[in-house]
């Protein structure tokens, strides 16, 4: 069991605490990006306004915690989402989109946004979104669990999954737990709130725990009202490359989806929103 102390990040103007990936940990699963962000103060002002950017070989997957925001895409969807419900959308050869707290809207903000890298056989596939007002609920002594993606215990989300995968928001009381594994996935557990110990080790908010694949079960405890994620499935299939808003498997495929998005390029499409569309920026390696 590795134990990995997230790092920071500003997104927008809000500051993120980054469990995946990791320098040493780059996916687990097919999930490869974890961002944990607010909860914002209540009176601070602050409005999300993340403008028009693209996104290649990947599926973002929003949880709201607290608050609300709105998504619109170049696939024609505009969605509010709210705490209890999921935004699943898929970029494949290209997507865009844009994400605001909504007009009028006021109060705190808190969620987090996962990346699922997509497999070879859907990658290069046509853009999709989707979104799931009720998510299956499940549990037993003192954990209950909203399943988000696959499957946990006996409930099965209704959201898309293009990899063997799991992903849940565990809610866990004071006491000890026993939460079940697939012995065919790795696994990480992501503390968000609470004193949580994880195989009986006390972990920090928002470190990640990577379990390898092996083990049915893992021991959760909560000495007061606990929250964690847990992410999960198979191992990927090839190592990926992540730049930017683009998961790909080589520089040249991240150098051409930099190009055309900066050439306004139909390969991502429009976005109806007022905010302005937000460049990419040169890579690394000067492609």
């Amino acid at each position: 069991m590795d134990v990995m102390p997230p790092r920071t990040a500003d997104v927008a103007g809000l500051e993120v605490r980054r469990s995946l990936p990791q320098r040493s940990r780059r996916t687990v699963g097919p999930w490869c990006f974890v961002d944990h962000f607010g909860p914002t103060a209540p009176d601070d002002g602050y409005r999300m306004t993340v403008g028009p950017h693209p996104h290649i070989g990947l599926s973002t997957v929003t949880w709201i915690l607290e608050g609300e925001a709105v998504h619109t895409d170049s696939v024609g969807s505009e969605q509010t989402i709210r705490p209890g419900q999921l935004n699943l959308m898929t970029a494949g050869h290209g997507i865009a989109h844009a994400e605001e707290t909504p007009v009028g809207r006021e109060g705190r903000l808190h969620g987090v946004q996962f990346w699922v890298a997509q497999p070879e056989a859907t990658r290069h596939g046509a853009g999709a979104f989707e979104h799931h007002g009720e998510l299956p609920e499940v549990g037993t002594g003192v954990l209950r669990a909203t399943v988000l993606v696959g499957s946990l215990f006996d409930a099965t989300s209704p959201a898309r999954a293009d990899s063997p995968m799991v992903g849940a928001d565990l809610r866990i009381g004071a006491g000890l737990v026993e939460l079940p594994l697939d012995p065919a996935f790795e696994h990480a557990v992501v503390p968000l709130d609470g004193a949580i110990r994880v195989g009986g080790t006390a972990v920090a908010r928002d470190a990640l725990v990577h379990l390898p694949p092996g083990p049915s079960s893992v021991e959760l405890e909560s000495t007061d009202a606990g929250r964690a994620l847990l992410v999960g499935g198979e191992p990927f299939e090839a190592p990926v490359l992540m730049w930017w808003n683009f998961v790909a498997r080589t520089r040249d495929e991240i150098d051409r989806a930099t190009a055309d998005w900066n050439a306004g390029s139909d390969r991502f499409g429009a976005v109806a929103s007022g905010l302005a569309r937000i460049p990419a920026p040169a890579t690394p390696w000067g492609g």
